[in-house]
């Protein structure tokens, strides 16, 4: 997933500011109104296809590499390998991804959270199975968004081993290198990148526009243009046919050529899909076929080449401007994905996936620029380790492709039920369609399983580790709500009581948080228990998270009168806003529910959570929950509440 950060910045670039508007309209045609298509298009090519666009320093070196041992010599070896990488190209990116996923949008987003939304929406009713495949989908782009940043700045600065005259004596120092500039892109992300996201699309475009010139140089070295059979789909077939297992292993190292394809799912709420659409079809995807075809003409022409086709391929006296060009293309492309793994779990939080968490906001103009430090900490620890146990590109490539494939095919599994139940496509035409995907995603995942023993378990027991905390948090999150409402009151008969019974007012307006409005507050409980007191204006607030990705202003709020005094006030935020209480309340001012900020109260439950052996969860996932929820941040500073005008209430409670 790429960065919902650079993509508002790249798209509102042209459009005065309006980077709100932009953003929550993104899905029709008004919404891009004030953003020219070019302006949209480009800001697509520096966010959304960042990640493929440095493809390119591996995919051709690692499937050369495999088929080493292969039939009908490097000739056919080479046409076949670049056959199945643009075919994979075509039909992963093209077709299921450009054609297919980007027609199944939740309110103009896409991602594998918001079709998860929309499968659960499908449902009706929650589907634990929908849950699972949402959720393993967000662990492996975790996954991903550890490993891309390290093998794009590592293949990159790769490129030293072949510097014109110094080759050699700059090796040694590729790992300190990639490392301090992955050091430094992490530290400023609390800075925020707006300032120089409009610069992404024209870098991003000039890096496709060289790797296409690369190609093209290099297709003069095969005079007989043998190379371009690979455009013919029977050369892709017949290289497996004859090579048998060993293609098998060719297709774990083919599929890092696509590797980046859901962003374009992921960010078409961003640019809109028809930019998207237009900048692959048009300009990203002849680039890399060019650059693709121009590396088999190359190691075709100069066997010795297949060490490494694209850094042998540069011209000496390109060297150094494609060196700095692909240094700032992976750069901008770990940019991406970073801030993609921040605008994911902002996601994950608001839909009760993982413990809140601090979300900073790096802009107080543009919508979805955002920074969360803890993803930002543990990401740089990861990434670090990675550059640190792998040292090459080539090496991190077994941990890369199991990692995508995984959210690929999840992807595949969740857009089922939207077809059937959402779209009302017949079985048969559901099975002509996804059966095709399907397999070739089983195939894909498949071709990656070889690589466990050789670093495709580290994904995979990250990917693992966040299933089970994301489990954990949601299971416990509905253990402690069962049990809290279990031993609440509903909030009318506590009311009716109050009307029988009345308590002593004092003046002021006390604001009550709370997840259940049904139900009675846990603080307005304790309050009237040890208090003995009501303010005179009384708002029972709770923030609900929507299906869908934004809630329009004039839909945000319910505010109704269920008793004299008493109000009830609902706020509905999407998946991919972050809760701002203070903000909402100035809404409720206009609906005619006014009082004074200063002179408010926010009365907050806080629960102590104790493990029990014996109810709800085993003992091991009741001391992960407690753990989890320790460390979550505070309702105070999630929701942006006054310190000064918050009181806490506690209370035990066993789970």
């Amino acid at each position: 997933m790429a960065s919902s950060e650079i993509a508002n910045k790249s798209a509102a670039s042209s459009a005065d500011g309006q980077g709100d508007n932009l953003h929550s309209d993104a899905h029709n045609e008004n919404g891009h109104s004030k953003a020219s298509f070019l302006t949209l298009a480009l800001g697509s090519v520096g966010v959304v296809f960042g990640d493929i666009g440095t493809s390119p320093f591996y995919a051709m070196r690692e499937s050369l590499h495999h088929a080493h041992h292969g039939v009908g010599g490097l000739e056919a070896s080479v046409i076949g390998i670049v056959s199945l990488i643009l075919w994979a190209l075509m039909l992963i990116v093209s077709i299921k991804y450009v054609v297919f996923l980007m027609r199944a949008d939740n309110n103009g987003e896409g991602g594998t959270l918001a079709l998860m939304a929309l499968a659960q929406k499908a449902f009706g009713n929650p589907s634990k199975l929908v849950f699972l495949g949402g959720v393993i989908g967000a662990a492996f782009f975790y996954g991903d968004g550890i490993i891309t940043p390290a093998i794009s700045v590592l293949g990159a600065i790769e490129g030293l081993k072949v510097a014109p005259g110094v080759g050699e004596s700059l090796t040694p120092y590729i790992v300190p290198f990639s490392a301090i500039i992955l050091i430094g892109l992490f530290l400023v992300q609390s800075k925020g990148t707006h300032a120089i996201a409009q610069w992404f699309g024209p870098i991003t475009a000039i890096w496709f526009l060289t790797l296409a010139a690369l190609g093209i140089y290099h297709l003069l070295d095969d005079p007989e243009m043998q190379i371009f059979n690979a455009l013919n789909p029977w050369f892709a077939v017949k290289f497996m046919i004859q090579n048998g297992f060993i293609s098998f292993l060719v297709l774990g190292s083919v599929f890092l050529a696509v590797t980046g394809a859901e962003a374009l799912y992921a960010d078409m709420g961003h640019f809109g899909k028809t930019p998207i659409r237009a900048a692959w079809f048009a300009f990203v995807f002849p680039c890399l076929v060019l650059n693709y075809l121009g590396q088999g003409a190359f190691v075709i022409a100069h066997p010795e080449g297949k060490a490494d086709p694209f850094w042998m391929m540069v011209p000496d006296f390109a060297f150094w401007p494609v060196m700095i060009l692909a240094a700032l293309a992976a750069i901008i492309a770990s940019q991406a994905v970073i801030t993609g793994a921040f605008s994911m779990t902002q996601q994950a939080v608001q839909l009760g996936l993982l413990p809140r968490m601090v979300i900073k906001r790096t802009s107080e103009t543009q919508a979805g620029q955002i920074y969360v430090p803890q993803v930002n900490t543990l990401l740089l620890v990861g990434v670090l380790l990675l550059v640190g146990a792998f040292q090459t590109s080539s090496a991190l490539t077994s941990a890369y492709g199991i990692a995508i494939t995984g959210a690929m095919l999840m992807d595949t599994l969740l857009a089922a039920p939207v077809l059937t139940r959402l779209w009302k496509w017949s079985s048969l035409r559901v099975a002509l369609l996804l059966l095709p995907i399907l397999t070739m995603d089983l195939v894909f995942v498949g071709s990656q399983l070889p690589k466990i023993p050789h670093g495709a378990w580290m994904p995979l027991v990250l990917g693992a580790l966040i299933v089970v905390i994301m489990w954990t948090w949601t299971a416990g999150s509905k253990i402690l709500s069962d049990k809290t409402r279990r031993d609440s009151i509903p909030l009318k008969t506590l009311l009716d009581n109050l009307a029988a019974h009345p308590v002593h007012k004092v003046p002021g307006t006390a604001i009550f948080l709370t997840s259940d409005p049904e139900m009675a507050p846990v603080a307005l409980m304790h309050n009237l228990k040890h208090n003995k007191v009501l303010h005179e204006n009384i708002a029972i607030v709770s923030v609900i998270t929507a299906k869908r990705p934004r809630v329009p202003e004039n839909q945000k709020l319910e505010i109704s009168e269920i008793a004299p005094n008493v109000k009830k006030v609902i706020i509905q935020y999407g998946f991919m806003e972050s809760p701002n209480i203070p903000k909402a309340l100035t809404l409720c001012r206009k609906q005619g529910l006014k009082f004074d900020i200063m002179s408010t109260s926010f009365f907050l439950g806080h629960r102590t959570i104790i493990a029990s052996a014996h109810s709800g969860m085993p003992l091991w996932q009741d001391k992960l929950y407690i753990f989890l929820g320790r460390n979550a941040t505070n309702a105070t500073d999630f929701f942006h509440i006054p310190s000064g005008r918050v009181v806490e209430l506690g209370t035990q409670v066993v789970v």
